[in-house]
């Protein structure tokens, strides 16, 4: 044992297979443990590097391993298919990611605390309370419809009146009404249920000083701000902005070849929330420009009068989360063009304004990251 240099583990909820190899990469550990015999096990191995797929448990185990002493390394599990030779088992798996981790161009997952899994928890219970919300209030609807109670009008606040409407109905039958009675009792204890979890998640942005200052940025709120704290959790991982809004999938398709320039739909690749909320931000950012509101940069202007709205939300997306990266490796607050000419830093004349916004998209030309744009020079 004292030859292993690296072992690949493939894991599931009782069964891990081990695959090591020596330092002339030669197989020296084929080995099945069943999950009480893991800690055990490693234990009694030196220090080496371990090697999972960021799967269900991988962060747990990441951690437990970690403790003693072992180098952990988070693949994700993409990353690590085409390292599959032949046919799906579980020793197939295990030598896959013993391969993969070796690989020099291998990218890693950062290992998540228990404390920051707490505060996905807190988000992706968010989520599925607003899930269930919309599905009970389409059924309320349904079944109105059903009774001839058609709601014309959109929206959450619309649900409780029209309860109000079928408890005062004695024509309903009595069944149908102790039903809508039921529904209408979940859905609020649904609305307090998801009243608390969004009391708890701003009161963890507010003690988060890095998610302060990201929801400073226009387009990202408090629940934005705190989701791109708990999911990223290595912003240094990124050799830049635009590696980050990659990562997010907010860079376009490439399928080029012959010289030829062959551009896409975004790739829609990592994280859907944090793409998500990123685009909906940005979406807000333009209704508001485009009702003549707040104070938009001329690059926003000029891109609305060219592309569609949706095309530019995705492009203001992309812009948010590169300034955004930027604040989290910086350590930065966001300054805006209009905070800027508060403080007096531009000269509030035309000629003195249009003069450092050619200075400022000449830097970000140059260099193509936020905190140029910020500070305008080149």
């Amino acid at each position: 044992m004292n030859d292993l240099i690296r072992i690949g583990m493939d894991t599931s909820k009782s069964v891990f297979v081990l695959h090591g190899v020596d330092a002339a990469e030669q197989p020296v550990l084929r080995k099945t443990l069943r999950r009480r015999q893991v800690i055990e096990f490693f234990a009694t191995l030196p220090s080496t590097q371990v090697g999972m797929e960021a799967c269900g448990a991988a962060h747990h185990w990441s951690r437990e391993l970690g403790a003693l002493g072992h180098d952990i390394k988070l693949l994700p599990a993409q990353r690590v298919k085409p390292y599959v030779a032949r046919n799906k088992n579980d020793a197939a798996d295990a030598e896959a990611i013993c391969e993969a981790m070796s690989r020099p161009r291998m990218t890693f997952v950062p290992v998540k605390t228990a404390e920051q899994q707490a505060a996905l928890m807190l988000a992706g219970m968010r989520d599925q309370l607003i899930a269930r919300r919309t599905q009970l209030s389409n059924t309320i609807r349904g079944y109105a419809a059903e009774f001839g109670l058609v709601v014309a009008a959109k929206g959450l606040e619309k649900i409780e009146p029209l309860l109000a409407r079928i408890a005062a109905d004695e024509s309903l039958p009595a069944l149908a009404r102790e039903l809508f009675a039921a529904l209408g009792a979940e859905y609020h204890e649904l609305k307090l249920k998801l009243r608390k979890i969004e009391a708890q998640l701003l009161a963890w942005h507010r003690q988060n000083e890095l998610s302060r200052r990201l929801a400073e940025i226009p387009g990202v709120g408090p629940i934005g701000a705190a989701l791109m704290v708990m999911k990223v959790v290595n912003p240094r991982a990124f050799r830049s902005g635009r590696d980050f809004a990659a990562w997010l999938g907010l860079t376009p398709k490439d399928h080029s070849t012959a010289g030829k320039q062959r551009l896409g739909v975004i790739t829609r690749a990592g994280d859907e929330a944090l793409r998500r909320v990123l685009v909906l931000g940005a979406t807000a950012v333009i209704q508001q420009v485009r009702r003549g509101r707040g104070h938009p940069s001329p690059w926003l202007v000029a891109l609305l009068r060219r592309k569609p709205p949706k095309l530019a939300a995705v492009a203001l997306a992309n812009k948010t989360a590169r300034i955004a990266w930027k604040l989290m490796v910086s350590g930065e607050r966001y300054h805006g063009a209009w905070q800027r000419l508060l403080r007096g830093r531009f000269v509030p004349t035309p000629q003195g304004w249009r003069r450092a916004r050619r200075r400022q998209g000449a830097a970000y030309q140059h260099c193509g990251t936020p905190h140029r744009e910020c500070d305008g020079r080149p």
